[in-house]
């Protein structure tokens, strides 16, 4: 059947199309020079308007195209429209049946997965929407007309709703099934650990992301929720202990965790690893030798002494590379060398001897080639950069030399073997679980050995547990953004905060917290404390005053209590404490570093040295082109690290803290507290 249009209309309407020809499933719309061709399935409606003069008709096409035939007598064009819309109603009718029956499956697809007792990921809903995608296009129907028809409408809203809607959806359902987990397993989150674990903690422990990121400030629980992760994996069968692997960034904090473990879970088929001895293990197994770690990693006099005694050495025998080595000291670190001969100078040896150590694991850290390190500089730092490459190459040179004749490896050559051996596919990872503890000290050398583990095994998900807030080891190569910015490096997922601190009262909380974001590139979290605190839980008090509130302390401080001492370097510990034992035998005080009393706590806590210059806090920059190359970028905020280095020392205490200024030249940091509202004494 077909429909054609008049001489008279073809002749006024000078359009392409002039006639219409029914067929079996479609219509096909042709003229003098074109033909198109319409499949019912590709077909959204057909309208039959009534002009002037003749009919027009109309379809309108998925794509949103509208193809039109003009012209044609007004009673045909009736008759044409009905035989045509009845033909195209009952092939739709038809096939409204076959697309419910793909529907039905669509929405068994979708309950399944609805319906399994677990947690859905993201790449749940990413594969949900693929098979969904192959389903729907085995539709005979165009999309925008299924739900016209009553046997498909409801079961194509679900499917809709859930595709287009997949994020809200499955936090809904997640949500749901969490609180249910809250339940059933009330008795595992109480005694897990020796305190029952908090919502925020246990709701961190059941996220059962592919790459998971749990923020856990100071005093926060976070190796409670380590230990209860791995719990919670053997519980509910997601990993065998044997597939779970728990890193840790020292041995002694490896050590910790695997006692806790031991005690809390009763076994001792999971073992924690530092990043090291993950990557021996993984040598190891995937080329059937066992290397040697180098003596030099473990003994730091030996380690010195080899970097001093070849420094010297070239010194003393190559002018050229004595004046390099003077003109970097003093114009870019501000030393004064007064000896023609400094070199032999001691204490300048000693002094230099911490620095070489730090630039030679940079560049081992780094790898490579020389040239290719040097092209990878800046081009504004290129230059200077490239000759203090050359002024540290033959320090380079004997630290290989001294592994090869000991037959042994570094640490940095431990982990780029490692990632080697796993890229080449010699090593096959069984575990399907990582947990990862301090996760803010993360290099990215540790983050590609991390990378390399999941590359090698897809269904292995990341467990990641650290505080953006504590990021204090820039200047051993970690770097922030490997946690601030967690997902883009490690894959979509969620991150979780734990939001209660047992350490400390509100009022620490309260000006540490406001004082460490006023940084804005450190992450918000909210993090509250039980215990309330009062105002003078946090003071400023003059340097010269740390006599008199040792005295005052050793009045009042209960014998099970402590107090920490802590400062910026070794070298600025007060004299007042070489005569604590005898003037205060009974004064619980002990002194460290900042950076050493992560992971400690004191009842009370006493920070010297907020005063400017060099011994001051926070700390003058001490960097060279070398750790401006080498290290990780820091970020655009005046002393940011040193404000996260304050802190950790603030978050020590659990009672109160007091912040030892110079009057006559106090740093920057006491305006920042005086404006938080900490109040300034002038006796203890």
């Amino acid at each position: 059947m077909e429909l054609k249009s008049t001489s008279l209309g073809k002749h006024l309407a000078q359009h392409p199309y002039n006639r219409v020809r029914l067929l079996n499933a479609g219509v096909e719309v042709s003229g003098e020079k074109h033909q198109y061709l319409i499949p019912f399935n590709q077909l959204l409606s057909i309208r039959c308007k009534r002009g002037l003069v003749w009919g027009e008709l109309e379809f309108t096409l998925i794509d949103e195209k509208v193809v039109r035939l003009h012209g044609t007598e007004w009673g045909e064009t009736q008759r044409f429209f009905h035989y045509l819309d009845k033909a195209w109603t009952e092939w739709g009718e038809e096939m409204s049946v076959v697309s419910a029956a793909v529907l039905s499956d669509a929405v068994s697809v979708i309950d399944d997965l609805e319906q399994q007792s677990r947690w859905l990921k993201r790449s749940d809903i990413t594969s949900l929407r693929q098979q969904l995608d192959g389903l729907f296009a085995g539709l005979p129907l165009p999309h925008q007309r299924v739900s016209q028809f009553e046997n498909c409408a409801q079961q194509w809203a679900y499917c809709q709703r859930w595709y287009h809607q997949a994020d809200e959806q499955r936090q809904r359902r997640n949500a749901q099934w969490t609180t249910q987990m809250l339940e059933e397993y009330a008795d595992f989150f109480n005694t897990v650990e020796t305190s029952p674990l908090n919502e925020s903690q246990a709701r961190a422990v059941i996220n059962g992301e592919d790459a998971v990121l749990t923020l856990a400030g100071a005093g926060s629980g976070k190796t409670s929720v380590l230990v209860a992760r791995a719990g919670w994996l053997m519980q509910r069968k997601l990993a065998e202990p044997e597939q779970i692997l728990l890193l840790a960034f020292g041995r002694k904090a490896a050590e910790e965790m695997n006692d806790r473990i031991r005690q809390r879970l009763n076994t001792e088929e999971i073992e924690a690893r530092t990043f090291h001895s993950l990557a021996l293990h993984i040598i190891q197994q995937g080329s059937q030798r066992a290397p040697t770690i180098s003596s030099l990693e473990s003994d730091a006099s030996k380690r010195r002494q080899l970097l001093i005694e070849v420094w010297r050495q070239q010194c003393a025998e190559k002018k050229a590379q004595a004046k390099g080595w003077r003109q970097w000291l003093e114009e870019e670190l501000g030393w004064e060398l007064e000896n023609a001969a400094f070199w032999q100078d001691e204490r300048l040896a000693n002094r230099l001897a911490s620095r070489l150590e730090r630039w030679l694991g940079l560049m081992r850290t780094h790898g490579g080639a020389q040239a290719e390190m040097i092209e990878s500089a800046p081009e504004a730092l290129r230059d200077k950069f490239a000759k203090r490459v050359r002024l540290m190459a033959p320090l380079l040179k004997a630290w290989k030399s001294a592994l090869k004749e000991e037959g042994a490896v570094d640490f940095a050559g431990l982990i780029h073997q490692a990632v080697n051996v796993l890229d080449k596919g010699r090593f096959i990872s069984s575990w399907k679980a990582i947990l990862v503890d301090e996760f803010q000290d993360i290099s990215p050398q540790r983050a590609l050995l991390l990378a390399a583990l999941r590359r090698q095994n897809k269904r292995t998900s990341l467990f990641a547990v650290g505080d953006d807030w504590q990021a204090i080891y820039r200047f051993s190569g970690a770097e922030m953004t490997l946690t601030t910015a967690f997902h883009h490096h490690f894959g979509e997922g969620d991150r979780c905060i734990l939001d209660t601190t047992y350490r400390f009262n509100e009022r620490i909380g309260d000006i540490a917290n406001r004082f460490v974001q006023e940084n804005p590139h450190q992450l918000r979290k909210p993090l509250n404390s039980l215990r309330k605190g009062n105002k003078k839980a946090v003071v400023l008090l003059p340097e010269s005053q740390l006599e008199s509130l040792l005295n005052k302390l050793s009045g009042f401080v209960k014998p099970q209590e402590t107090v920490l001492v802590l400062a910026r370097y070794h070298y600025l510990r007060p004299a007042e404490l070489d005569k604590a034992k005898t003037r205060w035998p009974k004064l619980n005080i002990e002194f460290m570093t900042i950076h050493a009393s992560k992971g400690r706590q004191a009842d009370y806590v006493i920070l010297p040295g907020l005063r400017t210059g060099k011994e001051g806090f926070p700390a003058q920059a001490r960097e060279s082109v070398m750790e401006e190359v080498l290290l990780p970028a820091p970020e655009d905020f005046p002393d940011a690290e040193e404000r996260r280095l304050a802190y950790v020392a603030l978050t020590r205490a659990k009672e109160q803290v007091w912040l030892l200024f110079d009057p006559d030249a106090p740093s920057a940091f006491v305006d920042d507290f005086k404006r938080l509202g900490v109040p300034v004494q002038r006796k203890p």
